[in-house]
């Protein structure tokens, strides 16, 4: 029989802005290709008017200067491959059901980022020792439905993090120009952090010596654990220990006998240590073979277990993971009414005939 090779889209969450799923459960490679990036926007894709691309670095630094993208090339670059998860990824999964986009669990992606180390950026300009955060602030702007007025996408780092070797200002995603709906010419990637910290089409970068205050710092991206009030809340930061089952997918129908189930694990802290897998929905637990990326600290892992079933009937599959910080994947998310960091077991149901 002829084998016809099928090609898997992205999932479209909304155009305007355009939001779209990575077809994880698909992807079996440790890179996940540009075309198969999920993409976020908050806003319409900016516009460029002209082609002198380069960085504006101002604040607490000892000369505003612009830094030009064809002298950011010449620097010694490094590579790191970076997961880089949407806050919002599984949204769809809370209970009692959150406002927001709905995300199912393809709002993760992996791949090798090229750049220069932004500390190594910044040391000739010589950051006064005042100095608390550092902002970053993208060429996408627009309106924002809670308040008047047009809004830069921005966000800050504490210096700690925005000066460690690993904090880029990317260049290339695989081995190539970042594309445009990326980033394009210059993305920062920010490891271990969710994505909402990854500021896109990076334009301008502040040195300040207090908290940053925009909107999507101290807005969204925020946990606030109550419905009604914001008593509790704590910022969005550090990935949690997360799984995703790729194989088989939820309600499908297999026969008897073997059958390998597969998926991915991460964590912000540390590394993935193990992988259990439950077949009788949590009652028992297996641990399974874990495969990591050599040499790379940042990745996400991918796991496999070899299941054999014998009887016909409906199963609940669940994965979960524990890091080397002793955090394990819990039976129920930490609701939150924005929607932020579901990494409940992961669970599929199968049809075994």
């Amino acid at each position: 029989m002829h084998q016809v090779n099928v090609i898997p889209y992205l999932t479209t969450k909304n155009l305007n802005p355009e939001n779209q799923e990575s077809p994880i459960h698909f992807l079996s490679k440790w890179k996940t290709p540009e075309e198969y990036f999920y993409l976020r926007n908050h806003f319409s894709y900016p516009h460029f008017y002209d082609m002198h691309f380069g960085l504006m670095v101002d604040g607490l630094v000892s000369n505003t200067t612009f830094i030009s993208y064809r002298n950011i090339l010449s620097m010694k670059s490094k590579s790191i491959v970076v997961p880089l998860e949407c806050a919002g990824n599984k949204r769809s999964k809370f209970v009692p059901k959150v406002y927001g986009e709905q995300w199912e669990e393809g709002a993760i992606s992996q791949g090798k980022w090229r750049g220069i180390s932004l500390r190594d950026l910044l040391s000739p300009l010589h950051i006064s020792p005042t100095a608390k955060e550092i902002v970053f602030i993208g060429k996408d702007f627009g309106k924002r439905t809670d308040m008047l007025g047009l809004f830069y996408y921005a966000r800050s780092l504490p210096i700690s993090k925005a000066l460690d070797p690993d904090t880029l200002i990317a260049y290339e995603y695989n081995d190539k120009p970042i594309t445009f709906k990326h980033g394009f010419p210059l993305r920062l990637i920010v490891p271990s952090w969710y994505a909402m910290a990854s500021v896109k089409w990076l334009q301008w970068i502040v040195v300040i010596d207090h908290e940053f205050n925009g909107p999507f710092q101290n807005v969204d991206y925020v946990y606030y654990p109550n419905k009604e009030t914001d008593k509790g809340k704590f910022p969005v930061t550090v990935l949690i220990v997360n799984s995703t089952i790729q194989k088989p997918l939820d309600f499908e129908i297999l026969d008897t006998g073997k059958h390998v189930i597969t998926g991915i694990a991460w964590t912000g802290k540390g590394t993935i240590k193990k992988v259990e897998i439950s077949t009788d929905n949590g009652k028992t637990w297996n641990t399974v073979f874990i495969k990591y990326l050599s040499n790379e600290s940042y990745s996400w892992v991918r796991w496999s277990y070899e299941w054999e079933v014998k009887n016909k009937g409906e199963y609940t599959i669940k994965s979960r993971a524990t890091d080397s910080e002793g955090r394990v994947q819990p039976e129920e998310p930490f609701w939150n009414r924005k929607g932020y960091g579901y990494n409940a077991v992961s669970s599929v149901t199968v049809k075994v005939e």
